[in-house]
């Protein structure tokens, strides 16, 4: 896959702009809304649907490119499903992350039986291109006849307590979901989150292991690696 930055051709706002308020999007849990309304005091004005339509184009390319820059996951994936109500239909938001809290990959589908469960954990193998040694699951049933099926050979290790990581890692979709008042449609969810978990956690490091100076110094690190891989430079403080 190409590391090229995305094209900003035929956009009437410059680079800079539109990397500004799509990472403001991300980082802070902002409506689409109040993300166009950070631009006006640095003499931009654009709707929420431009806002939408920045994130949409530009979010994926910047998550890509930022996925391919991490190292592999660890040897341990930790699998959970929360539901969410999409339009008034409950749905089932299906997410992976390994040992470092590190999002590997999501899916949000209707179901949570066994045929949810397989298509989650093929999308997940064919995503991340390894297969781990120990999975780690709640108790539902659901994800032990997948994983016999689907991974057999692969520990699976199954209880409500060992699955903290990944039931904490659903906090930060939570509240942009209720920044958003909800998504419009299934197809409109899985294409925000997947943007969003692959840029949130560049920008959201573990701060608690961290002095305030190595803080500083991974965030100019983490800024900067994301101003090239988005092709823009570092927008001026506003008066």
């Amino acid at each position: 896959m190409s590391s090229a930055p995305p094209s900003y051709q035929g956009h009437r706002y410059p680079i800079e702009v539109i990397s500004h308020c799509v990472g403001r999007s991300v980082r802070f849990p902002l409506s689409f809304r109040e993300a166009g309304k950070l631009l006006p005091g640095r003499g931009v004005l654009v709707s929420h649907e431009t806002a939408r339509r920045w994130c949409a184009t530009f979010g994926q390319a910047c998550a890509g490119a930022l996925r391919r820059r991490r190292p592999g996951p660890g040897d341990t994936w930790h699998l959970d499903e929360v539901f969410v109500r999409i339009n008034g239909v409950r749905q089932y938001r299906w997410r992976a992350v390994d040992a470092d809290g590190t999002v590997l990959d999501l899916l949000v589908q209707g179901r949570r039986d066994a045929a949810a469960a397989r298509r989650f954990f093929r999308k997940l193998l064919k995503r991340t291109c390894s297969v781990p040694r120990v999975i780690v699951t709640d108790q539902l049933r659901s994800c032990g006849a997948a994983h016999r099926e689907v991974m057999p050979s692969v520990e699976h290790r199954s209880h409500r307590g060992l699955n903290n990581g990944a039931e904490n890692s659903h906090r930060p979709t939570r509240q942009r979901e209720r920044a958003m008042t909800g998504f419009r449609s299934v197809g409109a969810a899985q294409r925000f989150l997947a943007a969003f978990s692959g840029i949130s956690p560049h920008v959201r490091p573990r701060r608690h292991p961290m002095t305030a100076p190595e803080y500083r110094t991974e965030m100019t690190l983490r800024f900067a690696i994301r101003e090239q891989v988005t092709g823009a430079t570092a927008l001026p403080a506003a008066a």
